[in-house]
């Protein structure tokens, strides 16, 4: 009797929610509102547009070419095995763990704030909770679904209550067209609204999991990111209807919470502060599950160590080398900076994956233009937030990326050059695992 999959329809919707509710909108909506101003709603429709055009392409992607590596394998398919492919899925992994130690920062960070503990003790609890689903994954990803499941219900109750009730607060003064910032602010507030969305990619990790997917995986992409945009306009619009501006860029790390305590009180704060808690572990244990299924599809083509590829418990040993990596991450990095950076590297990979995408839509049977409207989305807002960083907080940014990509070609470099191993994609050797290895003497 086949075992039942782990990942449902509504499984997969929560676990990409609780991947793209995160810390992103407790810090991205106070961050974006200091640029956008009572606008800021506007830019998240527009990050949530550009987020289903690219959810779109993945999930054709992800139903042509099953993989629990998704976008690594995507990249294979669409520019074949090589340098370029390796690199830049070596280039992601490292991304996805930069993400989850800056996670695991900002959970500490709210941790401290809510107990009469010092700052030194954001680290401790950063790798506590890394800690924790590191030990929830290796169960297995039945419990990753259930447990994602909880969470996810437990900090949307709270977020939805919110702002349900923070509506009927709203001074309409505080949105008014007299208050809006200038057409461009929006624009480049685009780029942080985005950022709220990373995580919905997390579904395409789940197909060989998945129940249906030739059904599912459509629909729980679309049902996530919708959910996810409705959520985030109607709060932006909660929190700038009754925060001043001034008050937006004085707590815009922590906008969010400061606007729930003039309606709630003292207590309202708390909740919400307790609510980023959820939102960021539940944000750590998404996006750990897509990391150990990445790194286990890069080590199977020969671009990480075959170490990563062993079964241990339920999952496997690659999820402990990403737990020992996320370690210095956590300790030494400057993590406003290098999350930046990380963002920057998804959109232009996940930019890459789209148009290799295009040279596979016969095989894929996706809308060129929906396809192409990904690749410009994806670019666009690359090169806006690459020019607003450059010019406000990181001039240097340009060459940063320049050295990340150049450190992941010296990794995917080194690794062929002291394995000597044989690439091959990973659908290649499901459908055509005997003739192939048949015609090419393989082992």
């Amino acid at each position: 009797m086949e075992n039942k999959k782990a990942f449902g329809l509504w499984s997969a919707v929560l676990l990409g929610i609780g991947s793209m509710v995160g810390a992103g909108i407790f810090i991205v909506i106070g961050q974006a509102g200091s640029i956008a101003g009572n606008l800021v709603w506007v830019s998240f429709l527009f990050g949530g547009g550009a987020a289903l055009l690219s959810g779109y392409s993945l999930a054709k992607l992800a139903i042509a070419y099953p993989s629990r590596g998704g976008l690594v394998e995507y990249l294979v398919q669409g520019y074949g095995v090589g340098v370029f492919s390796g690199s830049a899925g070596v280039l992601f992994y490292f991304s996805q763990l930069i993400a989850i130690a800056a996670v695991a920062k900002s959970f500490g960070a709210y941790a401290v704030t809510l107990m009469p503990l010092e700052s030194t003790h954001t680290n401790l609890f950063a790798l506590g909770i890394v800690a924790l689903f590191i030990l929830i994954n290796l169960i297995g990803a039945a419990l990753v679904a259930k447990l994602e499941n909880v969470i996810v219900l437990i900090k949307l109750t709270v977020l939805v209550g919110f702002s349900g009730v923070a509506l009927f607060y709203i001074d309409p003064t505080l949105l008014s067209v007299a208050d809006m910032p200038k057409m461009s602010q929006m624009f480049f507030a685009i780029g942080l609204t985005f950022f709220a969305y990373q995580g919905f990619s997390v579904i395409t990790n789940t197909v060989e999991d998945m129940q249906n997917p030739q059904k599912t995986m459509m629909r729980a992409m679309i049902l996530a990111i919708v959910l996810v945009g409705l959520l985030y306009v109607v709060t932006s619009l909660a929190v700038l209807g009754n925060l001043p501006l001034s008050k937006v860029i004085e707590a815009k790390d922590y906008a969010l919470a400061q606007a729930a305590q003039p309606i709630f009180g003292a207590w309202g704060f708390k909740i919400m502060a307790l609510t980023a808690l959820l939102a960021t572990a539940s944000a750590i244990n998404a996006t750990l599950y897509a990391a150990t299924e990445i790194g286990y599809t890069l080590a199977k083509e020969g671009s990480l160590p075959k170490l990563y590829t062993y079964n241990f418990h339920q999952s496997y040993s690659g999820l402990l080398i990403s737990g020992l990596l996320i370690v210095p991450m956590i300790l030494f990095l400057n993590l406003s900076e290098i999350t930046t950076i990380a963002a920057l590297v998804v959109l232009i990979i996940q930019g890459l994956t789209h148009i290799g995408h295009l040279f596979r839509l016969e095989q894929t049977g996706a809308n060129r233009w929906l396809v192409l409207g990904a690749v410009v989305s994806m670019f666009s807002i690359a090169g806006l937030t690459l020019y607003y960083t450059s010019q406000h907080t990181m001039p240097h940014i340009a060459l940063y990326l320049i050295m990340a990509f150049g450190l992941a070609f010296f990794v995917e470099v080194s690794l062929r050059l002291v394995t000597k191993r044989v690439i091959r994609k990973q659908s290649e050797k499901r459908l055509f695992k005997e003739t192939s290895f048949n015609l090419f003497g393989l082992k």
